[in-house]
């Protein structure tokens, strides 16, 4: 019976036993995070993930391989899924991942990285004298675990790649500052747990998706454009204190996002302030609000918000109460007031409230979630609800932390 069941199992796979070309076409279409996951399928997979060149060598040398495996035999270098790892001095070593549709990752071993403004510098250089210069097109740049990494440094290799359009930094210490010019074409620009970034300069008009997790830092804009996909996941609180207009052009440049993940306590201390008497969010239609409520959940804030956008389709609200908090008496009635009616919200998920069912009375606690449909305000902040309990999909942005 069990080999039977086997025998089923490998005639329902068509993809494990695809030539190795195929394999890695499919893969390269996966985020990173997803490709290490294939890993676990079966072994052919896993050895397929292993396959990686390995070289020896100085660190002076190391611009001018990493180059090399860029553009192996003349190829276009960002058409197969490939890995690249490059020794050296003391056990620091550079990994390099290639995948397709231009995506390059690139990660560092070592904890002291004094050298990597030294490398990026030449690989830029380089890049720029090498032959097959003109097939070296990277869409999507991503550098973790980088260490030492200063403003010249990133903000020069990211510049001299005109077709970068999406940008991830993680966990990156020692950055502190980065800035994107006006000639960039990033689209999409991703940092993640760099916990010294204090300063950020977005000087280029094509950002349409900004994802941050962190402190929040001092954010400066040049022009003026509007972003689809906003996260400011800052459970940290602010890594900058505003002084009094400060925030108003960054609050103008995400007015017509649609995908929205938000701290209470941003909206608190500076998103309220700046608001206008007319100033809606008008096409913003899932919303993810991270709460700092402990014991008793106070919803005036979030009403508030929720108040000013009138296409709003879906609430997710995450209870953390390690999240930063502003003290604040505020009734927060200034510039939200109106029937209060969200004709259009359809989904309400509350997660991490412990004391829920108490404090909040809005039905039955499936687990960690509570779902509602149907949910509209009256004048007096009075929710009315219907419940169901059905799947139903995450907010894109809480893949991040996945």
């Amino acid at each position: 019976m069990f080999h039977r069941k086997a025998s089923d199992a490998m005639e329902k796979d068509l993809i494990t036993n695809l030539p190795d070309e195929i394999l890695y076409r499919i893969a390269s279409f996966l985020p990173i995070e997803s490709v290490l996951q294939t890993t676990f399928l079966s072994t052919r997979w896993r050895n397929l993930w292993k396959q990686i060149s390995v070289q020896n060598g100085a660190l002076e040398d190391l611009a001018n391989s990493a180059l090399k495996f860029l553009h192996f035999n003349g190829f276009p270098p960002l058409n197969h899924l490939r890995r690249f790892q490059y020794q050296f001095s003391n056990g620091r070593a550079l990994f390099i991942s290639v995948l397709a549709n231009e995506k390059l990752h690139l990660q560092f071993s070592s904890e002291k990285q004094e050298f990597l403004a030294q490398f990026i510098w030449n690989l830029t250089l380089n890049d720029d004298h090498h032959p097959s210069h003109s097939s070296f097109s990277v869409k999507t740049l991503c550098l973790k675990s980088i260490t030492h990494l200063t403003t010249d440094a990133i903000s020069t290799f990211v510049s001299s790649i005109h077709s970068i359009q999406t940008l991830k930094l993680i966990e990156c210490k020692g950055l502190q500052s980065f800035s994107v010019t006006s000639g960039s074409n990033l689209q999409s620009l991703t940092i993640l747990d760099c916990l010294e970034l204090e300063f950020l300069h977005i000087g280029c008009s094509k950002l349409r998706s900004f994802r941050y997790r962190g402190r929040f830092p001092h954010v400066r804009l040049d022009c003026h454009f509007n972003m689809e996909d906003v996260m400011l996941d800052c459970r940290q609180g602010p890594g900058y204190m505003y002084k009094s207009n400060e925030f108003d052009p960054f609050l103008l440049a995400v007015k017509n996002v649609r995908t929205l993940t938000l701290c209470k306590w941003i909206f608190e201390a500076l998103i309220f302030p700046s608001l206008s008497w007319n100033f809606k969010f008008y096409k913003l239609k899932e919303l993810w609000w991270i709460d700092d409520s402990k014991e008793n959940f106070n919803a005036n804030a979030l009403m508030s918000f929720v108040k000013l956008c009138p296409a709003l389709e879906r609430l997710f609200v995450t209870f953390d109460p390690k999240s930063y908090c502003v003290l604040s008496s505020k009734s927060f009635s200034k510039n939200t007031d109106g029937d209060g009616r969200v004709g259009q919200l359809k989904v309400v998920i509350l997660k991490g409230f412990v004391a829920l069912e108490e404090q909040v009375k809005v039905g039955e606690l499936d687990g960690n979630f509570l779902q509602v449909a149907c949910f509209q305000l009256n004048s007096k902040g009075e929710g009315n609800m219907d419940y169901i309990r059905k799947p139903f999909p995450k907010h894109s942005h809480m893949d991040t932390w996945e």
